[in-house]
């Protein structure tokens, strides 16, 4: 499997920009759908964005459509979430996670359905 660290979070004022970053490990990172999840306090992981291996197509939740990029750079083994017009609501952590697309099919909106998760970063939007 696929070792992931994120990276990229911090603390911005409702507005604002970010830009995460999600690092895997392997050389066959062009073989996995990767995704971004978000859990806030109290709150389940939730799903955020998705995009193949190939990148060739993305998919992301009705509220972070428009204001989300997901992206991925298959020669750096990255892929990243580019965060913008960021409101309170967004706090959470934040988590990339990989799926092997040799795995049959999947719900790109269901946690348990990712093979691997990375650690997680913290995004802080303040009002």
């Amino acid at each position: 499997q696929v070792q992931l660290v994120e990276s990229g979070g911090g603390w911005v004022q409702a507005g604002g920009s970010l830009r995460l970053a999600c690092a895997a490990s392997g050389q066959t990172f062009n073989t996995y759908a990767m995704a971004w999840f978000r859990q806030a306090p109290g709150k389940e992981r939730e799903f955020a964005a998705w995009i193949a291996g190939s990148g060739g197509s993305t998919s992301y939740a009705k509220s972070m459509k428009g204001r989300f990029t997901i992206s991925r750079d298959n020669a750096k083994a990255t892929v990243y979430l580019q965060m913008d017009s960021l409101k309170p609501e967004d706090t959470a952590t934040y988590y990339c996670a990989a799926r092997s697309t040799s795995g049959g099919g999947y719900s790109i909106t269901r946690p348990s359905d990712y093979q691997s998760w990375g650690q997680g970063t913290q995004v802080t939007v303040s009002s």
